[in-house]
């Protein structure tokens, strides 16, 4: 059978996750054939009919209008990242799809000149498909230390955050919490394909993570959308031991598509102390080249 399309699989995804008790609905026996709430009863919920909301999961329906879309949203208890999600998946299928070449991307003269600014800060640029576009001395020392410091300038072989998280075992080790990045990289990921459905490289990369990665296989099944905008972590640095740093995720007005995350630490903290130290240690300047 053909996949409904993540569309449908987004709505059997979240219809799964409610049970009757949650939305007001009488259990009517110990034994349900389905996991979480059925069709007719989320149909009710929607005040829509079983037949169309039955077509619009199964990827047979592609002109929903924004009231049900509004009234099944409310009826999953979505939240506002969720709806947004629900909204763009919903264009997307009402669209033919258009598959184009995808060109390299590049960072703008003055995301660079940022960069240099941000000197002492870690930071680094992150393309659609989280692609390291650039990152500043401090941002590769901190996040990936291991890797080439010019590989973000080959558009070939640029590192990508999302294939890191869940491939690099360096990564694995410097996250003390790394189920929690994992699961914010893959609700990020979700917003990601939310936006660029046919994008044909990012259809590669969630390919090949689920070829090879059984916990993003897990976490991709859930359909959980979350924009990692701004998250603190532990990490355990191979250089200077411990460090509680947030990451904060800020778009870039003039680049759409890109994001600069910036890496802080509390004023006077060790952690703060950590990373002069580790900026004190590290190799020669490392400038981003231009492309």
């Amino acid at each position: 059978m053909d996949s409904p399309g993540p569309l449908g699989d987004f709505l059997r995804a979240r219809r799964a996750r409610l049970r009757p008790e949650d939305v007001g609905l009488p259990e009517l026996g110990p034994r349900r054939r389905v996991q979480g709430l059925r069709r007719e009863e989320l149909a009710q919920l929607a005040g829509v009919s079983v037949s169309y909301y039955t077509r619009l999961e199964q990827g047979l329906s592609r002109g929903a209008s924004t009231e049900v879309l509004a009234a099944i949203a409310r009826a999953l208890r979505l939240d506002a990242h969720e709806r947004d999600h629900l909204e763009r998946l919903a264009g997307a299928a009402r669209r033919a799809p258009r598959v184009r070449r995808p060109r390299p991307e590049t960072v703008s003269p003055e995301t660079r000149d940022l960069m240099r600014a941000l000197d002492g800060v870690p930071a680094m640029v992150l393309g659609r498909r989280t692609d390291v576009l650039a990152w500043n001395k401090l941002g590769h020392q901190l996040l990936a230390g291991h890797l080439d410091p010019a590989s973000p300038d080959e558009p070939a072989n640029r590192p990508n955050t999302s294939r890191m998280t869940f491939l690099d075992p360096h990564c694995r080790e410097l996250y003390r919490d790394w189920p929690r990045k994992a699961r914010a990289v893959v609700g990020n990921l979700r917003i990601a394909v939310g936006r660029h459905p046919d994008d044909p490289l990012l259809a590669r990369l969630i390919g090949e993570l689920t070829m090879k990665s059984p916990e993003f296989v897990a976490l991709w099944a859930d359909h959980r959308v979350t924009p990692c905008d701004a998250a603190a972590y532990d990490m355990h640095h191979p250089v200077v031991g411990r460090v509680t740093v947030t990451q904060q995720t800020l778009a870039l007005a003039r680049s759409p598509g890109q994001s600069l995350i910036v890496v802080t630490t509390a004023a006077g903290s060790p952690s703060e102390e950590a990373l002069a130290l580790l900026h004190h240690t590290a190799g020669s300047i490392h400038q981003p080249a231009r492309t």
